[in-house]
């Protein structure tokens, strides 16, 4: 099964997907989802939201479900827990999906399996906006240079 884990392929399913459908996109401005999405579409991708409380998230309308989309789909990007993830898995297979990416603490052997069985790279327990900002350069618009974090030693008063 085609697990990519290396900079390398990193790299090259970043180049290429463009167009992201993210299960699982909350409209909450501070939840994860919405952050990384927010990132990637700052960045140049079309995010497609793909969660059935929502109308509309980030301008884009918000599909039930991966097929209920007519567009075609780069990378399935999932905010879902590990067990929801081979249904996902099985639709971004139908849909001719490229990619299944299952965020940081997302885990699901068997999904992958099925993924990869199909030709689709798989990316497991990583986020695709901290490997964007550090494969590519996005790390300043995440505010790392922010001087709350310092090798100073604090004064003392």
């Amino acid at each position: 099964m085609p697990i990519v884990d290396d900079i390398a392929g990193l790299r090259r399913i970043l180049a290429r997907s463009r167009t992201l459908a993210v299960v699982g996109l909350s409209a909450q401005w501070y939840r994860p989802s919405y952050f990384a999405a927010k990132y990637m579409q700052d960045h140049g991708y079309r995010i497609i939201p793909v969660n059935p409380r929502y109308d509309e998230v980030l301008g884009e309308k918000c599909y039930p479900d991966l097929r209920a989309i007519a567009d075609p789909v780069d990378l399935v990007d999932c905010f879902r827990r590990s067990r929801d993830i081979p249904p996902i898995a099985d639709a971004a297979i139908a849909i001719g999906a490229k990619v299944l990416w299952m965020q940081l603490g997302v885990v699901n052997d068997e999904a992958a399996q099925r993924a990869g069985d199909a030709g689709l790279d798989v990316v497991m327990n990583r986020c695709v906006k901290i490997e964007h900002a550090r494969i590519l350069g996005g790390l300043n618009w995440a505010g790392v240079n922010t001087g709350v974090i310092s090798a100073r030693r604090p004064s003392i008063p």
